[in-house]
């Protein structure tokens, strides 16, 4: 099982951002911390399905 850092923060605007410093590019956002977790999990679970092997 991999594991990710995943940094939290909220914009002027209330809204969530979450983002994976080992992912560049891999990022999400919505209105609240319960759908942000589901947002970024989905976005890591892809990663995972797509990365090339090594």
């Amino acid at each position: 099982m991999s594991k990710f850092t995943v940094v939290v923060e909220q914009d002027e605007d209330g809204i969530y951002i979450a983002s994976v410093p080992e992912l560049p590019g891999y990022h999400t956002q919505a209105k609240t911390l319960g759908e942000l977790n589901e947002r970024i999990k989905e976005a890591i679970e892809l990663y995972l399905e797509v990365k090339p092997e090594k």
